[in-house]
């Protein structure tokens, strides 16, 4: 019994009286003393002094008092962002408009003219004390939702993710040639990006991108082999002109189905980085390359990154009609094709970290998050 006395005394909301007449002082107490837990004080610096050891859950304010008076009072208050929720009403004997009109500018929710009707004190007391706490509820609520929202979204976009990852998986089981040239493309994007990035290479167009997101999309750059048939796909000797013709539109077959998923789902920023990387990463710098002919910097710049860290796992690759290049003669194509099939400036950038390459590394360095 002791005990549950004791625990509504805690829930009591606490309230600052604040008034320099000892009388005006009594009067508040006598109206408020059992239904709230009280604290009287007789000036402002007081009153600044004891919010500072325990914020209340409404201040009465007086406005005339000795040193600082309540409108200064109230301003002090307010400055500091962890006071700015405390609900003040202004309990004076000032019954002018303008004073009335300065303490709600400055924030107080009311202005209660002295003397004062104990009832209707205690009321308007409850009611702004309610208010707070529904607004207080609200704010939680809504910060609940949006967690919820956020959670809910997160998911969405992971099991969209596991299922354009069982895709392009597939795509790569499909083709017998290429094992393991998603993991290792991805760990080659995420060197160059890691070292772009810190370097400032292309930095305006850089610094806006969400690298997580790219590496985690680069794995649908071949996307669109799901559309070459087998006979191709799986075929050990060299291709024909017509077999060519058709590996090569992979490329437009994979942005195309990138911009359908993109129609009926979540994660647009995802899949434009996809589309992107699909579509443009066999372009070459002189206009030479696939499937648009686009010269220079009309390539999008993932594309050109891409370009050589696809063109590079080609080289170290082993195929049914080749053998495995080194990893420096690999690196010689690459740079002998600086201003022809790769942008020089990234060739640069893949002189810097080449080594990199060569390492037996195929988790990207940049964690999708």
């Amino acid at each position: 019994m002791i005990a549950n006395v004791s625990q509504k005394v805690q829930k009591k909301r606490h309230v600052f009286v604040v008034d320099d007449e000892a009388t005006n002082l009594k009067v508040a107490e006598n109206v408020l003393r059992n239904h709230f837990q009280l604290t009287l004080l007789t000036s402002g610096n007081a009153c600044l002094n004891a919010v500072a050891r325990t914020k209340p859950d409404l201040l009465l304010l007086d406005i005339e008092m000795p040193g600082q008076n309540g409108f200064s009072v109230l301003e002090t208050l307010y400055q500091n962002p962890e006071y700015r929720d405390i609900p003040i009403i202004f309990l004076t004997a000032r019954n002018d408009v303008e004073s009335e009109i300065t303490g709600l500018n400055l924030g107080a929710l009311d202005y209660i003219s002295k003397p004062f009707s104990p009832p209707l004190l205690l009321k308007r007391i409850n009611h702004y004390l309610n208010m707070v706490e529904q607004k207080k509820d609200l704010e939680a609520l809504n910060a609940n939702l949006d967690q919820q929202v956020e959670e809910k979204t997160r998911t969405i976009l992971q099991m969209q993710y596991a299922i354009l990852s069982t895709v392009a998986n597939l795509v790569e089981f499909r083709d017998v040639n290429t094992g393991g040239h998603i993991e290792r493309t991805q760990h080659y994007l995420s060197v160059l990006l890691k070292e772009m990035r810190e370097n400032g290479v292309y930095e305006e167009e850089v610094s806006k991108w969400k690298i997580p997101l790219i590496i985690q999309s680069a794995q649908l750059h071949d996307v669109g082999k799901i559309a070459v048939s087998d006979t191709i796909l799986k075929k050990e000797s060299k291709l024909t002109d017509e077999e060519t013709e058709i590996m090569m539109s992979h490329t437009t077959f994979g942005a195309e189905i990138i911009r359908k998923i993109s129609l009926s789902t979540y994660g647009d920023e995802f899949l434009q980085y996809a589309e992107q990387l699909a579509q443009h990463h066999h372009e070459h710098w002189d206009g030479t390359g696939y499937p648009n002919h686009l010269k220079g910097e009309e390539i999008p710049l993932l594309g050109r990154i891409m370009a050589i860290a696809d063109v590079y796992d080609a080289l170290v690759s082993e195929r049914p009609y080749k053998a495995p290049m080194k990893h420096q003669d690999a690196v010689n194509i690459i740079v002998a094709g600086s201003g022809k099939q790769f942008d020089p400036v990234l060739v640069e950038v893949f002189k810097h970290v080449a080594d990199k390459f060569h390492r037996e590394q195929a988790v990207p360095d940049f964690e999708f998050g």
